[in-house]
């Protein structure tokens, strides 16, 4: 069995440490007892014992009767009944935001990962003001919230479709109009409480989300594309994101297409082009209405489809010669297109990729509806459940030991 072993220079680290191990090993497993979260850890049962008094009195994690808990065998359990220890999901919770070009939305996970609420907003984001939209989306968070309840706020991530560092700092986000824009610096002077942030490309916050609430999705290399108004996309490799050298691989959107009436693909197959070209037939379309008329066979709704099959298929013939991925999972609301068009891409792809290249299995995505916005709130999550975890430092430094650090 592997453990979780850390390198540590202090009593204080070494705590936080198995602390966060702790909480790992709940997450990932469900309810434990004491025994079983000492082999998971490499430690002894009174060191464990030490670690979960900690985190209960913290009110990160509680124990729970044995007879109190699923059993996922659905067999009875014999002798007496233990006691378990369990994470308390209500204890903090992580928020999301996906800054859209026609909409927002606010994804609250707790501590479990689990999805507790969630709201979607029209916005127009053409040519918008950061500080406006940013300063809309936290209303969005805090909405209905008592303000006792600020605290157990552990972190607010945020997604764009935009180009940007590590750091958070937009360089370009040519679909809602911004330029060199500080995001993560931006929404930390909005914030009413010091509040961990961070913030992401919506590409890759799609695969973050899908890949933390899903491990079996998360070996191989996995291209993950959301098709809205844009096109971006994020590479997976091994559950670990692939940022590239600079903060910008899987940026596919600006790959140049066959066709000299688009400069790439985020112009021939995104929202705006479908829409812009069956309003000539139907000026009152929508994205729906297109759907609807692709799913009921109306000619100039499957003409168009098939256009759309046709490059995507070159899409896809071009991020396998890049990038040779196991799967590419869709998001977004232009790629519940696919399903509808899945054979269609299939014979185009298999046209144009060469024999000795490999077909990845295309995926789509159904639950993707909260994508950016899920895995903005996985990565806080996420960095709870490491040595970032601001809460335990500071529940640590106040320790006998504080004045080590």
């Amino acid at each position: 069995m592997n453990h979780v072993t850390f390198a540590s220079s202090s009593p204080r680290r070494i705590r936080q440490s198995n602390s966060v191990a702790t909480l790992n090993a709940l997450h990932r497993f469900g309810p434990l007892s004491r025994a079983d979260l000492a082999r998971h850890m490499g430690v002894n049962r009174s060191s464990a014992g030490n670690i979960v008094l900690e985190l209960v009195e913290a009110g990160l994690v509680r124990e729970v009767a044995e007879n109190d808990v699923a059993n996922p065998a659905g067999q009875p359990r014999a002798g007496r009944p233990g006691i378990l220890v369990e994470i308390v999901p209500e204890a903090v919770f992580f928020a999301g935001i996906e800054i859209g070009v026609e909409h927002m939305t606010c994804v609250e996970i707790d501590l479990a990962g689990k999805i507790v609420r969630s709201a979607m907003t029209r916005f127009e984001g053409h040519d918008s003001d950061p500080e406006a939209a940013v300063h809309m989306a936290i209303e969005q968070v805090f909405l209905e919230m008592r303000k006792d309840s600020l605290a157990r706020c552990q972190g607010i991530g945020i997604a764009v479709p935009g180009q940007m560092n590590q750091d958070g700092f937009i360089h370009v986000a040519p679909i809602l109009g911004w330029r060199n824009v500080d995001l993560t610096g931006l929404a930390r002077s909005l914030l009413p409480a010091e509040i961990p942030v961070s913030a992401e490309n919506d590409g890759n916050a799609f695969g973050i989300g899908i890949t933390y609430s899903q491990p079996e999705a998360a070996s191989g290399v996995t291209f993950f594309m959301v098709i809205e108004n844009g096109v971006c996309g994020g590479i997976v490799i091994d559950g670990e994101l692939f940022r590239g050298g600079n903060g910008l691989a899987g940026e596919v959107g600006h790959l140049k297409t066959r066709n000299p009436t688009y400069r790439n693909l985020e112009q021939a197959f995104g929202r705006d082009r479908i829409l812009s070209s069956y309003r000539q037939y139907r000026p009152d379309a929508d994205l729906d209405l297109f759907l609807r008329d692709v799913r009921d066979r109306v000619p100039q709704a499957v003409q168009l489809a098939e256009e759309w099959a046709v490059l995507f298929a070159f899409a896809v013939v071009q991020i396998s010669r890049l990038i040779d991925p196991n799967r590419i999972v869709l998001g977004g609301s232009v790629a519940e297109l696919y399903p509808l068009v899945a054979a269609r891409v299939d014979a185009h792809i298999r046209e144009l990729q060469a024999a000795t290249f490999p077909i990845p299995e295309i995926v789509f995505n159904e639950s993707a509806i909260y994508g950016a916005a899920f895995g903005a709130a996985c990565m806080m999550h996420q960095r709870f459940m490491s040595l970032d975890n601001q809460m335990l430092n500071k529940d640590a430094v106040s320790g006998p030991d504080a004045s080590a650090s």
